[in-house]
């Protein structure tokens, strides 16, 4: 029997839909990828062979909507893409199990505390790992030196992020970002670290990559780097937490040395290079949810494998929009 596929959130996550559809098309011939999203005009939505509008995940009726759509459409492997929904899903992870049905996404205690980046930084050093130190306002004080770093405790896509130079500066951040977390300011070359682990938590794949420019939150221009220390750092993370699925590590190269600012236990935004480069998470992880030994293959993948992105579209005469649960594809035209 085919394995189904659900990814929650499809947004503009068009890549990583096009990515599992190709991954279904040769490990489970027959199968389908279908998205959920609020949002009828989000381009997933006609990238996927089936759509449906659900909820935002803070509804109450948020997980019985999901489920609904497994049924209707015999999903096997549900694939959680925002960090709102990762610890709902991983507290409902056995509610789904229970009918044949995986979700990608690690447990409830790791999610909740890579959703708070102080308890993240807290946990890592902790158990070694070169974290950035991280304060809370009121562990401040007059000899911390500037300049330093301001951001919400949870939040997500540098949202309410800020550089403070004095504590001029430093007195208007504390009351402009809520809940907020301070750190040292990293000055150096930023990284994202792809991993995919096991469902026992071991790596298969780790796979750094340098993030050249940003772009609203997201890389839009990287490369893959070959570097053991930035390797070694993906394999330290998860010797202090236990992940399950994609895991995407943030950290800056400070001295020489890679120090790490936040974990996303979910698919980064730059997970189109890593998969180009020639690690290929999406086909692992339908050998790992259909029972198939998967070997770990980490440092394979192609060096200084550059990504350079550009804006593309979807157009759609009226008569096209909305949720039918069986997508008609409408043409796209790329443009720069």
């Amino acid at each position: 029997m085919p394995l189904n596929v659900l990814i929650t959130a499809g947004s503009r996550r068009v890549p990583l839909v096009r990515a599992f559809q190709q991954a279904v098309a040769r490990v489970t011939p027959g199968g389908i990828v279908a998205v959920t999203d609020v949002n009828e005009l989000s381009p997933s939505v006609y990238i996927a062979d089936r759509a449906y509008q659900v909820p935002l995940s803070t509804e109450p009726n948020y997980l019985d909507e999901i489920e609904s759509v497994c049924r209707r459409e015999e999903i096997g492997l549900v694939v959680p893409t925002i960090d709102d929904e990762l610890t709902m899903f991983a507290e409902a992870a056995g509610r789904f199990q229970a009918q044949d049905i995986r979700v990608l996404v690690s447990p409830a205690e790791t999610t909740a505390t890579c959703n708070d980046k102080f308890e993240t930084c807290r946990t890592l050093r902790a158990a070694g790992v070169p974290a950035v130190e991280t304060w809370l306002p009121g562990e401040l004080d007059a000899s911390t030196p500037f300049p330093l770093f301001i951001k919400p405790r949870v939040g997500r896509g540098g949202v309410g992020a800020f550089a403070v130079r004095d504590r001029r500066e430093l007195e208007f951040f504390l009351t402009y970002v809520g809940n907020p977390v301070i750190q040292p300011f990293l000055d150096g070359p930023e990284f994202t670290i792809d991993m995919l682990c096991d469902f026992d938590g071991r790596p298969l794949s780790i796979v750094p990559r340098e993030r050249v420019l940003i772009r609203a939150g997201v890389v839009d221009r990287g490369r893959t780097i070959a570097s053991p220390e930035l390797i070694d750092i993906g394999r330290q993370c998860a010797r202090a937490l236990p992940f399950a699925g994609p895991v995407n590590i943030q950290c800056r190269m400070c001295g020489g040395r890679p120090v790490v600012f936040e974990i996303n236990p979910r698919f980064s935004g730059g997970i189109p290079l890593t998969i180009a480069a020639g690690a290929d998470f999406p086909r692992m992880i339908l050998d790992l949810t259909l029972g198939r030994r998967v070997k770990p293959a980490i440092g394979k993948f192609e060096e200084q494998f550059w990504m350079t992105s550009y804006e593309a579209s979807v157009f759609l005469p009226s008569q096209k929009i909305g949720f039918s649960g069986n997508v008609r594809r409408a043409r796209s035209k790329q443009v720069a």
